[in-house]
Parts: C-alpha cells; structure tokens; sequence
C-alpha cells in the first residue's frame, strides 16, 4: 500500500494542525492506520492508530486530550487532528498501516516494519 500524508508546517504553541494520509494500491479497510513520529534526537514514537471502521482508536498518553485520529475509508484517507500544540510535538510525523491492527489499533505499535508514507514535517514554535 502507498501512503501519502500532507498537512505538516509551522505553528505556533498552542496552534492546531490535521494531517492527513492517502493511502492506495490496496483495499484500505483492510488496515488498521496510524501515525509515529520522530523527534530530533529521540527515538521513533507511536503516536495514534485507528481500526478498519473508526470505531476503535488509541493515542499516547503524551498526546491524549490533544490529538485525535480519525479515518475515511470512502476517500481512504486518515487524519490526525493536533490541537493545543507544544515545541515538543516538533517531529517528523510518519503514516503507517498494518492489517494486523485491522480489528485492534495497538497492534500497529508492535508491527516490526508496517507501511510507511514519507513523512511530514511539524514544527511548533514556542
């Protein structure tokens, strides 16, 4: 599956992002989607995923209350929506899917090599 995110830039703290993420090449609700990030210097972190339908999600605990993921499997994309954002949010935010987290969104956390898009650059400025 290829997947195509968008939406990153620059914000100021306290700002609101949504990025999105176009997935094709396959069926999309055949996957459960989600978001790591990489932060300058730190390791990959799991951000959000979502199950097949959108009826099941899960987010961090450093992002819970901030950031919401949602999907819409007739446009086969998915988003994640930032609010309230930090300096620390800085990242390189990264798709993934998974058929593993078809049915249960965690389980994209634990996937060795799920598909990945490109990225897309966030910056918050404090």
């Amino acid at each position: 599956v290829q997947l195509q995110a968008s939406g990153g830039g620059l914000v100021q703290a306290g700002g609101s992002l949504r990025l999105s993420c176009k997935a094709s090449g396959r069926t999309f609700s055949n996957y459960g989607m989600g978001w790591f990030r990489q932060r300058p210097g730190k390791e990959r972190e799991f951000v959000a995923a979502i199950n097949w339908s959108g009826d099941s999600t899960y987010v961090t605990d450093s992002v819970e209350g901030r950031f919401s993921i949602s999907r819409d499997n007739a446009k086969n994309t998915v988003y994640l929506q930032m609010n309230s954002l930090k300096p620390d949010d800085t990242a390189v935010y990264v798709c993934a899917a998974d058929s593993a987290a078809r049915l249960r969104p965690l389980a994209l956390a634990r996937v060795t090599n799920p598909w990945r898009g490109q990225g897309t650059q966030v910056t918050v400025s404090s």
